[in-house]
């Protein structure tokens, strides 16, 4: 009997998202794997070899088999990179040589949600223009199928220990200097693949294994609390933090590629800070500029002006913020979502590479984490969604964007409206009929004020 329950699937740029079995399912999961199997095909890529990994979502064999057997139908060869976050899959692609790669990650999304992530040759996700085509193309009747002969051939292999041997072998990162500082780490891996990859990193780094508190780290993709790692989801981690007297907590989405700390104390420190800490620690060896997003805090731009870097924005998504980050040719990047991307090894968010460079930050400062945080810009962000019914979102933000015209606006993605004491970025929902307005300001309360006024405004 088929469900009563409605259908849920987003198509978007960033991947093929949906409720398993309620929108995504396997004849959707066929349809939109030959389409990309046909994008490869027409890429001229000669490796014709895709690498596919996945999270501990339970529907994820079911998932990675339809898709793996799709593209061997299709005479593509794939590497099985079985439970794998996002960045090692995105690693391996660079290191095969391959036309690509397919993660079976919904991100942050909750378990019963599946979703099929598409990586270009480079390990990046597909740049708008690809993405394009390839949702286009899914609709079309054809497909590329190859005779038996020429079927593709199946490997497996595991990435994990060489995404670890290349973070630690970074000249920056020193685990004899990690041991000694003799860390007590608490790790929640929302029962994902963080959770047989940051411990393993940890102990590689010189934390002692006796140091590292396990929480939520068996891969059984059974989240035991929402697997977005935000302030009310994580009261089991920062109450286990502070009764062990850890150093700090680390948290990583189902597919490990967003890192959110836990200060000593048990006190849960902003995602968007994440990137700031890394950038602070690593423009002390290179110079060069940072890139982020539009909805990112600003605390990067004031600790930026300490090294006398520049600061460049872009749309808010990943691929946009690695192509601004290869255009002004950033020594370092990321998303205030807990991402921080090292184009020294990949252009992607990577929850192992923050890591490292958290706990090198760490003993050579010789400085406990809420002191780190406390030396940083005091910025509170809020983030809202206003419902505008029939209205037109495109007329909404132009009317924005014409009202303060005066003001520093970029209308890249939205618009954004930087004043000096703070600043609002209104964007439109690609899938719900709403504008999504974030405001920062030196406190929560005037950050809310902030965004609530123009949450007034957009709808007046």
């Amino acid at each position: 009997m088929s469900s009563t329950q409605p259908s849920t699937l987003v198509v978007s740029i960033s991947g093929i998202r949906g409720i398993f079995g309620r929108g995504l399912d396997p004849a959707v999961i066929v349809k939109y794997a030959s389409a990309y199997g046909d994008w490869i095909l027409k890429s001229g890529h000669e490796a014709r070899t895709v690498i596919v990994g996945r999270d501990a979502r339970v529907t994820g064999p079911i998932c990675s088999d339809l898709v793996i057997s799709t593209l061997l139908s299709q005479g593509i060869s794939v590497v099985d990179a079985g439970l794998a976050t996002t960045p090692t899959v995105e690693m391996a692609v660079l290191l095969e040589k391959a036309s690509g790669g397919i993660v079976l990650s919904a991100s942050h999304n909750p378990a019963e949600w599946n979703a099929l992530k598409l990586l270009n040759s480079k390990g990046e996700f597909l740049s708008p223009t690809d993405a394009s085509w390839l949702i286009d193309h899914a609709e079309a009747a054809e497909r590329t199928w190859a005779t038996y002969e020429k079927r593709g051939v199946s490997s497996v292999r595991d990435y994990l220990d060489y995404h670890i041997e290349e973070v630690i072998g970074l000249a920056e990162i020193h685990p004899e200097q990690i041991k000694k500082g003799s860390f007590k780490v608490v790790v929640d891996a929302v029962n994902s693949v963080g959770g047989i990859a940051i411990p393993r990193l940890l102990e590689k780094l010189g934390v002692e294994s006796q140091n590292i508190v396990e929480l939520h780290c068996e891969p059984t993709g059974l989240f035991a609390h929402p697997a977005e790692p935000l302030p009310e989801n994580l009261t089991e981690i920062c109450d286990l933090v502070k009764q062990t007297g850890a150093d700090l907590g680390i948290v990583v989405d189902p597919d490990a590629d967003r890192l959110a700390l836990i200060a000593d104390g048990g006190v849960y420190v902003s995602e968007e800070l994440t990137q700031v800490l890394a950038a602070d620690f690593w423009w002390q060896y290179h110079s060069g500029p940072f890139a982020t997003n539009l909805s990112s805090s600003r605390a990067i731009e004031l600790v930026a002006a300490k090294y006398g870097q520049e600061v460049y924005r872009s749309a808010v998504g990943e691929i946009n913020v690695v192509e601004k980050m290869k255009a002004c040719n950033a020594a370092i990047g990321g998303e205030g979502n807990g991402g921080v991307i090292l184009p020294q090894l990949h252009y992607g968010r990577d929850a192992l590479i923050g890591t490292a460079l958290i706990l090198q930050h760490l003993v050579q400062t010789g400085k406990r984490l809420s002191e780190l945080i406390h030396e940083l810009p005091n910025l509170e962000i809020v983030k809202m969604k206003t419902d505008i019914g029939s209205l037109n979102p495109d007329d909404l933000l132009q009317k924005m964007a014409a009202k303060y015209a005066s003001e520093r606006i970029s209308t890249i993605d939205g618009v954004k409206i930087d004043f000096d004491a703070g600043w609002v970025h209104m964007r439109k929902s690609n899938t719900e009929p709403i504008i999504r307005v974030y405001a920062e300001a030196q406190t929560a309360e005037e950050a809310k004020s902030l965004g609530e006024r123009f949450m007034g405004e957009l709808l007046a």
